[in-house]
């Protein structure tokens, strides 16, 4: 049997314009956590809700799966709304943050639980059962109870148990915060490549920025209850709308000028310490106010170039060597790569930053609250 089949044909969610409020306990007024939120997140996609804690992601993801009800709006699975369905009635399946395993059951048990209150044929449980755990590794560990399992043994049989009642949609919250950092990073991608297998939809909440590039479709990065900005990771990455999300995803310089001539599709900033050229879809007006983004490892650093700088950290790191220059009044972090033959330049050397126009990004100023 394919292991595709295991689920069934997944499902599309929609959300039109969700709201959520609630009390704060200290002052007695009431917030939106989610204010107005709209999105639609297609088939078959890998979507994660991204932001620091108190932005609503967390909220958002429980509207779906039905353990909070927006105050206005409607939520859709595949096309039909589900407001007032319950949990139970709706078709998707969670997978928590402290795996919510039951420890006087074994795997088979907690595996084979929402089957069994499903009324599914005994024969048919023990097959998907098998199957399931196939996909997520465990077989031949039916019989062990879960405290005899380490975090990552535990988080698959919580995924199993979401799995095999074969959900439309497949809704995860922060679950790999309780493993240590080496073993999230199997998890997640063992995450990711049952998504891939089944071809199911998944929704995933987190706080850790790596953990959203690595896995998703689709990033949804919220702020104080609305949508900052959603696109692919390389999207957000390369292309953030605001110095938030720049800040957020990754490591980033902000070098902030004024707006010279535009040629060709290309544009002057005019810095304190000199100028330095954007690729830009559009031209701004001469004089804006405006901020480059600049990532780390876009930056050359060599005896001459476009901004003249001064080195006030050297860090060999193996594979880069890590600068902190001053370039003007600005404090400029670069991520120089395969450092081996290169010059490396030493605290208090004169040097120069360089990078390429479509390698850096152009904000106006003004955009963030």
């Amino acid at each position: 049997m394919s292991l595709k089949k295991t689920v069934k044909e997944p499902k599309g969610v929609k959300l039109d314009h969700i709201s959520k409020i609630y009390q704060d306990p200290k002052t007695g007024k009431d917030f939106f956590a989610v204010h107005d939120v709209s999105l639609d997140i297609a088939p078959g996609s890998f979507v994660t809700l991204l932001g620091p804690s108190g932005c609503g992601k967390t909220t958002t993801l429980r509207m779906i799966a039905g353990f909070e009800s927006p105050d206005s709006g409607e939520i859709y699975l595949g096309g039909k709304p589900i407001n007032a369905l319950t949990p139970n009635k709706r078709d998707t399946a969670m997978v928590f943050q402290s795996y919510a395993l039951f420890p006087h059951y074994n795997v088979f048990d907690n595996v084979a639980y929402g089957l069994r209150l499903r009324n599914v044929p005994r024969d048919e449980i023990v097959k998907r059962v098998k199957d399931i755990l196939a996909l997520v590794e465990l077989s031949g560990m039916e019989q062990r109870m879960t405290n005899q399992l380490s975090g990552g043994q535990q988080q698959r049989v919580a995924l199993a148990r979401a799995l095999v009642v074969e959900p439309g949609v497949l809704l995860f919250d922060e679950p790999l915060s309780n493993l240590d950092a080496k073993l999230r990073v199997q998890m997640r991608t063992e995450i990711r490549r049952i998504q891939q297998k089944l071809g199911i939809t998944a929704i995933y909440v987190t706080h850790d920025q790596s953990e959203a590039m690595a896995i998703s479709d689709q990033i949804i990065l919220m702020r104080k209850g609305v949508i900052a900005q959603m696109g692919s990771p390389t999207q957000i990455y390369y292309r953030p709308n605001s110095e938030f999300v720049a800040d957020f995803i990754g490591e980033c310089n902000f070098l902030r000028g004024k707006a010279g001539v535009t040629a060709d599709g290309v544009t002057e900033v005019l810095l304190d310490a000199g100028s330095a050229y954007v690729r830009t879809d559009t031209a701004p007006f001469r004089g804006t106010p405006c901020e480059i983004v600049v990532r780390p490892e876009a930056i050359t650093i060599a005896e001459s170039g476009s901004l003249p700088c001064t080195v006030e950290l050297s860090c060999f790191m193996g594979s880069y060597q890590n600068y902190h220059v001053r370039v003007g009044d600005t404090l400029v972090k670069i991520t120089d790569n395969c450092p081996v033959n290169k010059r490396v330049f030493n605290v208090d050397e004169h040097a120069a930053i360089s990078f390429d126009p479509g390698s850096v990004h152009l904000l106006k100023v003004g955009d963030e609250e």
